[in-house]
Protein backbone atom coordinates (compact mmCIF):
# COMPACT_ATOMS: atom_id res chain seq x y z
CA UNK A 1 0.00 0.00 0.00
CA UNK A 2 2.73 2.49 0.55
CA UNK A 3 3.74 2.01 -3.64
CA UNK A 4 0.20 2.52 -4.47
CA UNK A 5 -0.09 5.26 -2.48
CA UNK A 6 2.76 7.46 -3.03
CA UNK A 7 2.66 10.46 -5.14
CA UNK A 8 5.98 9.88 -6.59
CA UNK A 9 6.58 7.99 -9.51
CA UNK A 10 8.08 4.17 -9.21
CA UNK A 11 11.37 2.75 -10.30
CA UNK A 12 9.58 2.40 -14.15
CA UNK A 13 10.63 5.96 -15.04
CA UNK A 14 13.90 4.96 -15.53
CA UNK A 15 13.56 2.93 -18.52
CA UNK A 16 10.13 4.28 -19.69
CA UNK A 17 9.35 8.06 -20.55
CA UNK A 18 5.34 7.15 -20.32
CA UNK A 19 3.02 4.62 -20.21
CA UNK A 20 3.28 2.55 -17.26
CA UNK A 21 3.97 2.66 -13.06
CA UNK A 22 4.25 0.07 -10.79
CA UNK A 23 1.10 1.61 -9.00
CA UNK A 24 -0.88 0.31 -12.31
CA UNK A 25 -0.61 -3.19 -11.17
CA UNK A 26 -2.17 -2.61 -7.56
CA UNK A 27 -5.20 -2.82 -6.35
CA UNK A 28 -6.97 -1.24 -3.57
CA UNK A 29 -6.99 -4.81 -1.67
CA UNK A 30 -4.19 -7.51 -1.59
CA UNK A 31 -6.02 -10.08 -2.81
CA UNK A 32 -7.50 -8.53 -5.91
CA UNK A 33 -3.82 -7.48 -6.00
CA UNK A 34 -2.35 -10.84 -5.87
CA UNK A 35 -5.18 -12.35 -8.57
CA UNK A 36 -4.77 -9.73 -10.92
CA UNK A 37 -0.77 -10.57 -10.99
CA UNK A 38 -1.52 -14.31 -10.86
CA UNK A 39 -4.56 -14.25 -13.79
CA UNK A 40 -1.88 -12.24 -16.08
CA UNK A 41 1.10 -14.78 -15.49
CA UNK A 42 2.96 -11.91 -13.55
CA UNK A 43 3.42 -14.49 -10.62
CA UNK A 44 4.95 -17.91 -10.44
CA UNK A 45 3.06 -19.88 -7.77
CA UNK A 46 5.46 -22.93 -7.76
CA UNK A 47 8.41 -20.57 -7.48
CA UNK A 48 7.70 -17.10 -6.54
CA UNK A 49 10.82 -15.46 -6.49
CA UNK A 50 11.05 -16.41 -10.25
CA UNK A 51 7.72 -14.23 -10.86
CA UNK A 52 7.82 -11.80 -13.90
CA UNK A 53 6.69 -8.95 -11.65
CA UNK A 54 10.11 -9.08 -9.93
CA UNK A 55 12.40 -9.13 -13.07
CA UNK A 56 10.42 -6.36 -14.57
CA UNK A 57 10.93 -4.48 -11.01
CA UNK A 58 14.34 -5.40 -11.12
CA UNK A 59 15.40 -4.11 -14.69
CA UNK A 60 17.50 -1.29 -15.34
CA UNK A 61 19.70 0.35 -17.66
CA UNK A 62 23.45 -0.75 -16.46
CA UNK A 63 24.67 -0.41 -19.68
CA UNK A 64 23.66 3.28 -20.43
CA UNK A 65 25.22 5.73 -19.14
CA UNK A 66 23.96 8.16 -16.71
CA UNK A 67 20.55 6.24 -17.02
CA UNK A 68 20.03 5.81 -13.55
CA UNK A 69 17.51 8.58 -12.77
CA UNK A 70 15.77 7.00 -10.27
CA UNK A 71 17.21 6.41 -6.77
CA UNK A 72 18.38 2.59 -7.02
CA UNK A 73 17.13 2.52 -2.67
CA UNK A 74 13.87 2.74 -4.23
CA UNK A 75 14.19 -0.30 -6.96
CA UNK A 76 15.48 -2.41 -4.09
CA UNK A 77 12.58 -1.47 -1.96
CA UNK A 78 10.13 -2.00 -4.42
CA UNK A 79 11.60 -5.04 -4.93
CA UNK A 80 11.82 -6.47 -1.52
CA UNK A 81 8.49 -5.39 -0.42
CA UNK A 82 6.77 -7.16 -3.81
CA UNK A 83 9.07 -10.39 -3.32
CA UNK A 84 8.08 -10.65 0.67
CA UNK A 85 4.15 -10.28 -0.01
CA UNK A 86 4.39 -12.83 -3.54
CA UNK A 87 5.93 -15.26 -1.40
CA UNK A 88 3.66 -15.38 1.29
CA UNK A 89 0.55 -14.45 -0.71
CA UNK A 90 1.65 -18.08 -2.86
CA UNK A 91 1.37 -20.13 0.23
CA UNK A 92 -2.00 -19.30 0.61
CA UNK A 93 -4.32 -21.58 -0.58
CA UNK A 94 -7.60 -19.68 -0.93
CA UNK A 95 -5.40 -17.12 -3.35
CA UNK A 96 -3.93 -19.67 -5.09
CA UNK A 97 -6.85 -21.44 -6.00
CA UNK A 98 -9.61 -18.38 -6.14
CA UNK A 99 -11.42 -18.30 -9.29
CA UNK A 100 -10.26 -16.07 -12.21
CA UNK A 101 -11.27 -12.15 -12.17
CA UNK A 102 -13.07 -10.90 -15.18
CA UNK A 103 -10.80 -8.46 -17.64
CA UNK A 104 -12.40 -5.83 -16.25
CA UNK A 105 -11.12 -5.94 -12.78
CA UNK A 106 -7.55 -6.69 -14.12
CA UNK A 107 -5.25 -3.71 -12.57
CA UNK A 108 -2.62 -2.97 -15.33
CA UNK A 109 -1.38 0.24 -17.49
CA UNK A 110 -4.32 2.01 -19.35
CA UNK A 111 -1.55 1.92 -22.10
CA UNK A 112 -1.23 -1.50 -24.63
CA UNK A 113 1.94 -3.20 -24.92
CA UNK A 114 2.49 -1.74 -28.02
CA UNK A 115 2.70 1.82 -26.35
CA UNK A 116 4.35 0.86 -23.56
CA UNK A 117 7.21 -0.29 -25.49
CA UNK A 118 7.47 2.40 -27.94
CA UNK A 119 7.88 4.72 -24.48
CA UNK A 120 11.26 3.06 -23.88
CA UNK A 121 13.89 4.95 -23.22
CA UNK A 122 16.19 2.84 -25.72
CA UNK A 123 13.36 2.93 -28.16
CA UNK A 124 13.84 6.89 -27.94
CA UNK A 125 17.21 6.60 -27.98
CA UNK A 126 17.46 4.52 -31.37
CA UNK A 127 14.77 6.55 -32.98
CA UNK A 128 17.33 9.90 -32.22
CA UNK A 129 20.54 7.89 -33.54
CA UNK A 130 18.91 7.01 -36.93
CA UNK A 131 17.28 10.63 -37.23
CA UNK A 132 19.80 13.09 -35.67
CA UNK A 133 22.99 11.58 -34.27
CA UNK A 134 23.67 10.05 -38.15
CA UNK A 135 22.78 13.63 -39.48
CA UNK A 136 24.95 15.30 -36.64
CA UNK A 137 27.57 16.14 -39.58
CA UNK A 138 25.80 19.12 -41.23
CA UNK A 139 26.59 20.74 -37.39
CA UNK A 140 29.92 19.17 -36.34
CA UNK A 141 31.74 21.83 -37.80
CA UNK A 142 30.95 24.45 -34.79
CA UNK A 143 29.10 22.33 -32.52
CA UNK A 144 31.50 19.34 -31.37
CA UNK A 145 34.78 19.01 -30.27
CA UNK A 146 37.83 19.13 -32.58
CA UNK A 147 35.60 20.50 -35.80
CA UNK A 148 36.75 22.82 -38.31
CA UNK A 149 35.35 26.45 -36.71
CA UNK A 150 34.32 24.99 -32.73
CA UNK A 151 37.15 27.00 -31.09
CA UNK A 152 36.11 30.00 -32.63
CA UNK A 153 31.88 29.46 -31.95
CA UNK A 154 33.14 28.66 -28.00
CA UNK A 155 35.05 31.70 -27.58
CA UNK A 156 32.79 33.60 -29.34
CA UNK A 157 29.07 31.85 -27.85
CA UNK A 158 30.71 29.95 -24.39
CA UNK A 159 30.16 26.41 -23.60
CA UNK A 160 26.06 26.41 -24.92
CA UNK A 161 27.76 25.62 -28.22
CA UNK A 162 28.96 21.93 -27.26
CA UNK A 163 25.75 20.33 -27.47
CA UNK A 164 27.32 17.21 -29.69
CA UNK A 165 28.87 15.04 -27.56
CA UNK A 166 31.60 13.29 -29.42
CA UNK A 167 30.98 9.63 -30.18
CA UNK A 168 27.78 9.57 -27.03
CA UNK A 169 24.44 9.87 -28.69
CA UNK A 170 22.72 9.12 -25.38
CA UNK A 171 24.68 11.77 -23.79
CA UNK A 172 23.52 13.95 -26.91
CA UNK A 173 20.06 13.84 -26.25
CA UNK A 174 19.85 14.49 -22.83
CA UNK A 175 22.30 17.81 -23.31
CA UNK A 176 19.26 18.69 -25.90
CA UNK A 177 16.72 17.57 -23.31
CA UNK A 178 17.77 19.20 -20.58
CA UNK A 179 19.00 22.51 -22.04
CA UNK A 180 15.58 22.76 -23.32
CA UNK A 181 16.82 22.62 -26.93
CA UNK A 182 13.77 20.61 -27.45
CA UNK A 183 10.26 21.89 -26.72
CA UNK A 184 7.93 19.41 -26.41
CA UNK A 185 4.72 21.21 -26.11
CA UNK A 186 5.41 23.00 -29.31
CA UNK A 187 7.64 20.51 -31.50
CA UNK A 188 8.25 23.20 -34.29
CA UNK A 189 9.10 26.07 -31.89
CA UNK A 190 12.26 23.39 -30.69
CA UNK A 191 15.26 25.83 -31.01
CA UNK A 192 17.29 22.55 -32.28
CA UNK A 193 15.12 23.37 -35.26
CA UNK A 194 14.69 27.33 -35.37
CA UNK A 195 18.51 27.77 -35.05
CA UNK A 196 19.45 26.06 -38.29
CA UNK A 197 16.17 27.66 -40.07
CA UNK A 198 18.10 30.97 -39.21
CA UNK A 199 14.16 31.75 -37.58
CA UNK A 200 16.64 32.53 -35.02
CA UNK A 201 19.60 34.53 -35.51
CA UNK A 202 22.26 31.61 -36.28
CA UNK A 203 26.16 32.54 -36.75
CA UNK A 204 26.58 29.77 -39.26
CA UNK A 205 23.45 31.00 -41.13
CA UNK A 206 20.49 28.93 -42.72
CA UNK A 207 21.66 25.04 -42.89
CA UNK A 208 18.40 23.96 -42.96
CA UNK A 209 14.73 24.00 -45.22
CA UNK A 210 11.58 23.40 -44.26
CA UNK A 211 11.13 19.93 -45.83
CA UNK A 212 14.90 18.66 -46.35
CA UNK A 213 16.28 15.87 -44.73
CA UNK A 214 17.40 17.77 -42.04
CA UNK A 215 14.66 19.38 -40.61
CA UNK A 216 12.09 16.12 -41.58
CA UNK A 217 14.55 13.95 -39.34
CA UNK A 218 14.76 16.31 -36.75
CA UNK A 219 11.00 17.05 -36.69
CA UNK A 220 9.99 13.42 -36.97
CA UNK A 221 11.91 12.72 -33.58
CA UNK A 222 10.98 15.72 -31.94
CA UNK A 223 7.56 15.12 -32.66
CA UNK A 224 7.47 11.56 -31.39
CA UNK A 225 9.12 12.42 -28.08
CA UNK A 226 6.75 15.03 -27.46
CA UNK A 227 3.24 12.41 -28.02
CA UNK A 228 5.68 9.89 -26.08
CA UNK A 229 6.74 12.29 -22.88
CA UNK A 230 3.17 13.54 -22.79
CA UNK A 231 1.29 10.56 -22.94
CA UNK A 232 -0.57 10.92 -26.23
CA UNK A 233 -0.30 7.57 -27.92
CA UNK A 234 -3.38 5.81 -27.02
CA UNK A 235 -3.07 3.01 -28.92
CA UNK A 236 -1.09 1.19 -31.35
CA UNK A 237 -2.57 2.77 -34.29
CA UNK A 238 -1.43 5.94 -33.20
CA UNK A 239 2.06 5.20 -32.94
CA UNK A 240 4.25 6.56 -36.08
CA UNK A 241 4.67 4.03 -39.17
CA UNK A 242 8.06 3.58 -39.55
CA UNK A 243 8.49 2.19 -42.77
CA UNK A 244 11.97 3.21 -43.82
CA UNK A 245 13.93 0.01 -44.23
CA UNK A 246 17.45 2.19 -44.39
CA UNK A 247 20.31 3.37 -42.17
CA UNK A 248 21.92 6.48 -42.71
CA UNK A 249 25.33 7.06 -42.23
CA UNK A 250 27.06 10.67 -41.89
CA UNK A 251 30.32 11.22 -44.12
CA UNK A 252 32.84 13.89 -45.47
CA UNK A 253 32.17 13.05 -49.17
CA UNK A 254 31.45 16.55 -51.34
CA UNK A 255 29.36 16.62 -53.89
CA UNK A 256 28.71 19.58 -56.03
CA UNK A 257 26.42 20.90 -59.11
CA UNK A 258 28.09 23.56 -60.75
CA UNK A 259 26.23 26.67 -62.74
CA UNK A 260 22.80 25.47 -61.82
CA UNK A 261 20.28 26.87 -64.28
CA UNK A 262 18.25 30.14 -63.31
CA UNK A 263 14.97 27.51 -61.86
CA UNK A 264 16.97 26.16 -59.74
CA UNK A 265 18.08 28.96 -58.32
CA UNK A 266 16.81 29.23 -54.33
CA UNK A 267 14.95 25.93 -54.16
CA UNK A 268 15.47 22.77 -52.30
CA UNK A 269 17.05 20.12 -54.30
CA UNK A 270 17.96 16.49 -53.83
CA UNK A 271 19.92 13.93 -54.75
CA UNK A 272 20.27 10.38 -54.96
CA UNK A 273 23.11 8.39 -56.25
CA UNK A 274 23.17 5.11 -57.38
CA UNK A 275 25.96 2.93 -57.89
CA UNK A 276 26.70 0.38 -60.81
CA UNK A 277 26.28 -3.29 -60.74
CA UNK A 278 29.57 -4.18 -63.09
CA UNK A 279 28.05 -8.22 -63.15
CA UNK A 280 23.97 -7.05 -64.06
CA UNK A 281 25.86 -4.14 -66.48
CA UNK A 282 22.93 -2.01 -64.50
CA UNK A 283 22.44 0.77 -61.36
CA UNK A 284 21.47 -0.35 -58.15
CA UNK A 285 18.13 -0.37 -57.28
CA UNK A 286 18.18 1.74 -54.66
CA UNK A 287 20.30 4.74 -53.86
CA UNK A 288 23.62 4.33 -52.06
CA UNK A 289 24.13 7.99 -50.91
CA UNK A 290 21.36 11.08 -50.62
CA UNK A 291 21.72 14.68 -49.57
CA UNK A 292 19.67 18.08 -50.51
CA UNK A 293 20.22 21.23 -49.43
CA UNK A 294 19.10 24.75 -51.21
CA UNK A 295 20.72 26.11 -54.16
CA UNK A 296 22.52 29.20 -53.89
CA UNK A 297 21.08 30.88 -56.95
CA UNK A 298 23.27 33.98 -56.93
CA UNK A 299 26.47 31.78 -56.89
CA UNK A 300 24.53 29.52 -59.10
CA UNK A 301 26.15 25.99 -57.56
CA UNK A 302 24.63 24.00 -55.23
CA UNK A 303 26.97 21.36 -52.89
CA UNK A 304 26.39 19.12 -50.03
CA UNK A 305 28.04 16.42 -47.92
CA UNK A 306 26.49 12.35 -48.69
CA UNK A 307 24.65 10.73 -46.30
CA UNK A 308 25.37 6.82 -47.37
CA UNK A 309 22.17 4.73 -47.32
CA UNK A 310 22.05 0.85 -46.85
CA UNK A 311 19.07 -1.75 -46.14
CA UNK A 312 18.77 -2.59 -42.58
CA UNK A 313 20.47 -5.95 -41.82
CA UNK A 314 22.63 -5.52 -44.94
CA UNK A 315 26.53 -6.60 -45.21
CA UNK A 316 26.86 -3.14 -46.01
CA UNK A 317 24.61 -1.53 -42.96
CA UNK A 318 27.04 -3.95 -41.06
CA UNK A 319 30.62 -2.87 -42.89
CA UNK A 320 29.49 0.93 -42.26
CA UNK A 321 28.17 0.30 -38.70
CA UNK A 322 31.52 -1.01 -37.70
CA UNK A 323 33.74 0.64 -40.43
CA UNK A 324 34.12 3.93 -41.33
CA UNK A 325 31.65 4.69 -44.30
CA UNK A 326 32.94 5.33 -47.78
CA UNK A 327 32.29 4.76 -51.44
CA UNK A 328 34.76 2.78 -53.46
CA UNK A 329 35.81 4.61 -56.42
CA UNK A 330 33.73 3.89 -59.62
CA UNK A 331 30.32 4.38 -61.68
CA UNK A 332 27.50 6.01 -60.43
CA UNK A 333 24.56 7.91 -61.36
CA UNK A 334 22.79 11.50 -59.89
CA UNK A 335 19.17 11.72 -60.13
CA UNK A 336 18.72 15.06 -59.41
CA UNK A 337 15.18 16.67 -57.73
CA UNK A 338 14.27 20.10 -57.35
CA UNK A 339 11.37 21.81 -55.76
CA UNK A 340 10.16 24.05 -57.82
CA UNK A 341 6.63 24.90 -56.27
CA UNK A 342 7.93 24.96 -52.44
CA UNK A 343 5.79 21.80 -51.97
CA UNK A 344 8.05 20.59 -49.06
CA UNK A 345 8.11 24.48 -47.96
CA UNK A 346 4.21 23.98 -47.69
CA UNK A 347 4.32 20.45 -45.86
CA UNK A 348 7.42 19.22 -44.67
CA UNK A 349 5.92 15.95 -45.00
CA UNK A 350 5.79 15.98 -48.93
CA UNK A 351 7.68 13.34 -50.68
CA UNK A 352 9.90 14.29 -54.08
CA UNK A 353 8.26 12.63 -57.24
CA UNK A 354 8.22 13.19 -61.10
CA UNK A 355 6.74 16.70 -61.06
CA UNK A 356 10.14 17.61 -59.13
CA UNK A 357 12.59 15.41 -61.34
CA UNK A 358 15.06 17.33 -63.12
CA UNK A 359 16.98 14.63 -64.51
CA UNK A 360 20.16 12.43 -64.13
CA UNK A 361 23.94 12.58 -65.13
CA UNK A 362 26.47 9.81 -65.02
CA UNK A 363 29.61 10.99 -63.56
CA UNK A 364 32.95 8.56 -61.81
CA UNK A 365 34.41 9.71 -58.26
CA UNK A 366 37.60 8.22 -56.45
CA UNK A 367 35.36 10.08 -53.72
CA UNK A 368 37.91 12.24 -51.41
CA UNK A 369 36.82 13.52 -48.60
CA UNK A 370 36.71 17.05 -47.58
CA UNK A 371 35.52 20.87 -48.72
CA UNK A 372 38.27 21.26 -50.81
CA UNK A 373 38.11 17.75 -52.80
CA UNK A 374 34.52 17.96 -53.75
CA UNK A 375 33.00 15.72 -56.57
CA UNK A 376 31.73 18.06 -59.35
CA UNK A 377 29.21 17.48 -61.76
CA UNK A 378 28.39 20.28 -64.46
CA UNK A 379 24.50 21.02 -64.36
CA UNK A 380 24.26 21.58 -67.29
CA UNK A 381 24.86 17.39 -67.63
CA UNK A 382 21.63 16.75 -65.59
CA UNK A 383 19.23 15.69 -68.83
CA UNK A 384 16.11 13.38 -68.52
CA UNK A 385 17.37 9.75 -69.03
CA UNK A 386 17.45 9.12 -73.14
CA UNK A 387 15.29 6.36 -74.39
CA UNK A 388 16.92 3.43 -76.17
CA UNK A 389 16.42 2.68 -79.72
CA UNK A 390 14.65 -0.83 -78.55
CA UNK A 391 12.25 1.14 -76.38
CA UNK A 392 11.62 3.74 -78.55
CA UNK A 393 10.59 1.12 -81.53
CA UNK A 394 8.40 -0.61 -78.55
CA UNK A 395 6.35 2.17 -77.81
CA UNK A 396 6.13 3.43 -81.24
CA UNK A 397 4.59 -0.06 -81.81
CA UNK A 398 2.31 0.73 -79.08
CA UNK A 399 1.41 4.08 -80.16
CA UNK A 400 0.53 2.37 -83.39
CA UNK A 401 -1.49 -0.56 -82.19
CA UNK A 402 -3.58 2.21 -79.69
CA UNK A 403 -4.21 4.92 -82.88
Amino acid sequence: MPIFRSPDPSSCTQCHLAGVDLKNYIRPSHEKTFLSLRDQGLIDLEKPEQSKILRLINMREEDRKGAALINEDLRKAEYAAFAAWIEASSKDPKLRDAPKLSQGELARPRRPEEVIRHARKDRVLASFEKNIWALRFRCNSCHQAGGANYERSLEEFGEKVSWIRPGDAEATMRYLIAKKLVDSKQPERSLILRKPLNEVKHSGGQKMLVGDLGYTSFRSWIDDYAATVDDRYASAADLPKDSDTTERFGTELWLKLAETPPNWADRLLRVEVFAWEAEKRAWESEPIAITDRGVWGKGRLWQHTLFLTAKKGSQRAAAWKHGKPSLPAGRYLARVYVDYADLMKRDWKAEFGNDQFAGEAEFESDWPEGYAKMTVIEARRVQPPQTSAKESGTLSAIATAID
